[in-house]
């Protein structure tokens, strides 16, 4: 449960100021959704990398030095009027740059080529015709006459190539699908090399981050551990900080690090809501105090929520009570702790991150529907936030690294509000008890059968309908279960995930078996949009 909102007393947030000494990549999104995908190739090659929009000013790009940037894809079109551009100086710093859909569109425009409405539109997979299998583009991975797949998402083409520029690969529809100015290292693709529909896309980004510009591939969690556990004692000092914890991943590799570098400064708050699965606040417990041996303040709050939430059945009504709850206990448990002058934050890179909008402008992107609620202005502590520079993928290999143990790491998201969320309707402690036995059936049947981690989310809901069953040769009027898992790569769209039929069998003849309370189970086969992931 993050307390993502608290106050903080003034301080330098900036990225720049932030990330470890490293090559980096700047990355200037002008609206794709997948903008964050080239970031994270970037990062699986060993490079660091930063997301800027488009229009960030050109003191914040240089001053990160950038090895090399690559311009995204994006939603509008160069041809029409206001279009977003580029900074002019971007190619003028004697970097290399590579332009990826409408990146490669408006480079070749801005430089003096020339961009048309395709009469025919290109979108999803097609195949790429190389002209130079040897550009250091594409070296070393396809072999002549190979025509490979790539994925397009595009209505405008380049039409004419700006000086110095050659074509390096085409499509069927598309003359100038990948192009190359070798001479200044400017280099671009119409289809989108980040996405996993581009089979050799991320190889393409490797050749261009580490072959062309040269960049060591030396950013890796082993070296931003060290690196982040001496920004922590720089930054904390002598000081004690608190932290709260939930068990989930974020504030867990929190913890660690933060244990990591300052030992018994550290103090935990752990809120049991009592809304959690089934023994995970007993886990949490003891991974903090056994495992870790970091101090823990637990508040066993359970009954004040059940109070507070008796016969709520709106579901945003629940949040609020859940997180007003959850702020009053902190403050008790915040005296528990004693003074702090520190308080630390999961915050992702994702959360942070300065995205643009569908108007064209920048705007913070902030996941807040999974945190139960900031803290009050008054609590006046300092942020430490080690881990605003990851990605989550990133934060499950620094908690290995740290030592944490896998069944943490691995474990799927869990929302701030918990079980309240996943029981459409009211609350009580009855429904709780159903829900939590039906939910760990689920989990351990998931398990198993080694399909836990093909799915990035799991769990079970308690629909606020009951139907009729037979049970032995008597009737029964109990409950409807249902089960839903996806699959997906950061919780923003979200396919369900395709469980085999006698797998779900069983899982539902098991739930019937051995919870009473239930006598008919679903399963949910709705993707993100339109669904949600969670119910409520």
């Amino acid at each position: 449960m993050s307390v993502s909102a608290a106050k903080a007393a003034p301080q330098a947030t900036d990225d720049a100021a932030a990330k470890p000494q490293h090559d980096t990549v700047v990355i200037l999104d002008f609206g794709s959704q997948v903008t964050q995908l080239i970031a994270r190739r970037v990062r699986e090659a060993g490079v660091y990398s930063v997301l800027l929009p488009f229009n960030a000013p050109m003191e914040k790009i240089k001053a990160l030095s950038p090895k090399a940037i690559i311009l995204s894809g994006g939603p509008a079109s160069v041809t029409e009027k206001d279009a977003p551009r580029a900074h002019e100086e971007v190619f003028t710093l004697g970097i290399p740059v590579l332009g990826i859909c409408y990146g490669l569109q408006t480079m070749c425009q801005q430089l003096g080529g020339s961009v048309h409405a395709s009469p025919e539109r290109e979108f999803g997979r097609a195949h790429l015709t190389i002209s130079d299998h040897k550009n250091p583009l594409f070296r070393d991975i396809w072999d002549g006459g190979v025509e490979p797949q790539v994925w397009m998402s595009h209505g405008d083409s380049v039409s004419a190539l700006p000086e110095g520029f050659t074509t390096i690969g085409k499509s069927r529809t598309c003359a100038h699908a990948a192009v190359a100015d070798e001479k200044r290292r400017f280099y671009g693709v119409q289809f989108h090399p980040e996405v996993v529909h581009t089979p050799e896309g991320a190889q393409i980004l490797r050749n261009f981050v580490l072959n062309i510009a040269g960049c060591k591939n030396d950013w890796t969690m082993a070296a931003f551990k060290d690196e982040m556990i001496a920004a922590i004692k720089a930054q904390v000092g002598g000081e004690r900080v608190i932290c709260g914890v939930s068990g989930g991943v974020d504030s867990t590799v929190v913890a660690a690090l933060l244990h990591a570098a300052i030992g018994e400064q550290l103090t935990c708050i752990f809120v049991d809501t009592g809304l959690m699965r089934q023994d995970e606040a007993d886990e949490v417990v003891e991974l903090f105090r056994d495992y870790f041996n970091i101090p823990l303040v637990h508040e066993k709050s359970g009954a004040l929520f059940l109070e507070r939430l008796a016969g709520v059945s709106d579901p945003e009504q629940k949040r609020k009570i859940i997180g007003k709850t959850f702020i009053d206990v902190f403050e008790a448990a915040k005296q528990k702790a004693g003074e702090a002058a520190f308080l630390a934050q999961g915050t992702l890179y994702p959360d942070v991150i300065e995205s643009v909008s569908s108007t064209g402008g920048p705007s913070v992107t902030i996941k807040s529907h999974h945190n139960v609620g900031g803290l009050p202005e008054d609590m006046k502590f300092k942020l430490v936030e080690p881990l605003r520079a990851l990605f989550k993928d990133e934060v499950r290999a620094l908690g290995l690294h740290l030592g944490i143990p896998e069944k943490f790491i691995q474990r799927h998201p869990f929302p701030g509000p918990g079980l309240a969320i996943r029981i459409p309707g009211d609350i009580t402690e009855e429904k709780l008890a159903i829900l939590r036995k039906a939910d760990a059936i689920f989990i351990e049947e998931l398990h198993r059968n080694d399909l836990y981690k093909e799915t990035w989310q799991a769990f079970a809901v308690l629909l606020p309908v009951k139907t009729v069953g037979v049970m032995g040769d008597g009737r029964t009027y109990d409950h409807v279960l249902a089960l839903r898992a996806v699959t997906s790569v950061d919780g923003m769209t979200a396919d369900y995930a395709a469980l085999p039929h006698d797998f779900l069998g069983h899982v539902a003849v098991r739930i019937v078996n051995e919870v009473k309370g239930v006598n008919r189970v679903v399963y949910d086969i709705t993707s993100k949009p339109p669904g949600t992931i969670e119910w409520e």
